[in-house]
């Protein structure tokens, strides 16, 4: 029988490479992590170089004229850090030199807001803590722009007061105790009554308990000024509200409501009890006399 040629031999498999056992592949990785001598080591992460500075602590820019000009630029930038540092800068010039920051003020409350958007803690703590030191220095002044630049940065320090991450919702709180403080009571709540009704149930009781402390500093002409009846309304709606935050705030305002309407009245509790029926649906009626009853 002849013999077929080699040439038709079937190839030879090559045989296939052993698999390397677990703990020698952990140790090859492990090695890639071990610091070399000779390598120059990476930088430390740039959220660690981040400083908060108080507003005790902020200084007045040295030249401040011919600062503001790039202030604005810095504010834009790509490098995060150096919008940090443009921050910052804008708050001295909120606390030190705010005639030069009002012109552009409202651009800067543009920068402040998409900071506070930002997913970087860092970058968003330290836009809302130049909006408490921008509410100290310019109060009133911050709800005369054109756009809705207000609007949409009462909006966001309510989202995060709202969040759960710590040091972002208590920095947020106090840019709205700032917020509070600084403004004319009946100015600040036109601009808060249409929070209460937010979809999300946190921000509608942060916008409640900021409702509460505004309306204690009214006296009952502002009150009526904005509407008596509305707000006793407003409160009687939040009393029904899914967050305990919520029905406190509502609490607090409507025996703020009631010391306003009654404090020169004699018989009280008669008295609110009649405007409340009068202008209220029963049920509505009832819970708000009920919390004032042992006034």
């Amino acid at each position: 029988m002849a013999l077929r040629p080699i040439d038709n031999a079937l190839p030879i498999t090559p045989e296939r490479p052993k698999k390397q056992a677990k703990a020698s592949l952990q140790m090859q990785k492990q090695a890639e992590f071990v610091n070399d001598e000779n390598k120059v080591p990476l930088p430390a992460s740039a959220d660690a170089t981040v400083d908060y500075i108080s507003s005790e602590n902020l200084k007045a820019i040295p030249d401040p004229e011919s600062k503001i000009q790039g202030l604005i630029e810095g504010l834009n930038s790509k490098d995060w850090t150096k919008v940090c540092e443009s921050l910052n800068n804008a708050r001295r010039f909120a606390l030190h030199h705010s005639s030069l920051l009002l012109p552009i003020l409202e651009k800067v409350l543009l920068v402040v807001v998409k900071a506070m958007k930002n997913p970087r803690s860092a970058l968003c703590k330290t836009s809302i803590m130049a909006s408490s030191d921008i509410f100290n220095a310019f109060g009133d002044e911050l709800l005369h722009f054109t756009t809705d630049a207000f609007d949409n940065l009462l909006l966001q320090l309510l989202l995060k007061a709202s969040q759960d991450k710590r040091f972002v919702c208590e920095e947020a709180e106090r840019a709205l105790d700032a917020m509070v403080r600084s403004m004319t009571p009946l100015s600040l709540l036109h601009k808060l009554h249409g929070c209460v009704s937010h979809a999300n149930l946190r921000v509608r009781a942060k916008a409640a308990m900021c409702i509460s402390k505004s309306v204690s500093d009214m006296g009952l002409e502002e009150m009526k000024a904005f509407g008596l009846v509305s707000l006793v309304q407003m409160a009687a709606d939040l009393l029904n509200d899914r967050l305990p935050e919520a029905r406190e705030a509502a609490r607090n305002l409507v025996i703020s409501i009631f010391e306003a309407y009654t404090e020169n009245e004699e018989q009280k509790q008669e008295t609110w009890q009649n405007f409340c029926q009068f202008n209220l649906p029963t049920i509505h009626s009832q819970s708000i006399v009920k919390i004032t009853s042992s006034q």
